[in-house]
């Protein structure tokens, strides 16, 4: 399957948030089992920190989910697309710094005509982890609007 045109929303995603946070979505694809990714990259300024210069738990969560969103619906067709956010866990494994570039990572585990099984990660320059998180979505299927019409 070839990948959904998802140019429009590279950068911030379709979320400004994203983008005043430090970060940029800049890659995208499908894998061999028509399962979606994102790379992208951070650099925490004051607004995603706290007075230390460390960024913030909340921040973490933040852009790990859109980059789990954005690689679901890279792996989606036509109006496709994933509506929700059901459950999230995010762990942060060491501090993120304001001014340090970070990469990012969203992949999509396991996609259902229903939900959608996601993992994204933050890791630092020497590919070291620093957060990650995992998720699962609802996903919106147009052929059931069709359906229900």
């Amino acid at each position: 399957m070839a990948p959904r045109d998802m140019d429009r929303w590279l950068g911030d995603g379709g979320m400004a948030l994203v983008g005043l946070l430090g970060a940029s979505l800049q890659r995208y694809g499908v894998d061999g089992e028509d399962l979606g990714w994102v790379e992208g990259e951070f650099t925490p300024g004051d607004v995603a920190c706290n007075p230390h210069g460390l960024v913030q738990a909340g921040v973490h969560a933040t852009l790990l989910d859109a980059a789990m969103n954005f690689a679901i619906n890279a792996a989606l067709e036509g109006r496709d697309r994933a509506e929700a956010t059901l459950e999230i866990a995010t762990e942060l494994v060491r501090a993120a710094r304001a001014g340090t570039t970070y990469a990012l990572r969203g992949d999509v585990v396991r996609l259902t005509r229903r939900v959608a099984f996601a993992e994204a990660r933050l890791t630092d320059a020497q590919g070291r982890p620093v957060s990650r998180a995992t998720a699962t979505f609802l996903v919106h299927r147009a052929s059931d609007e069709a359906a229900s019409a």
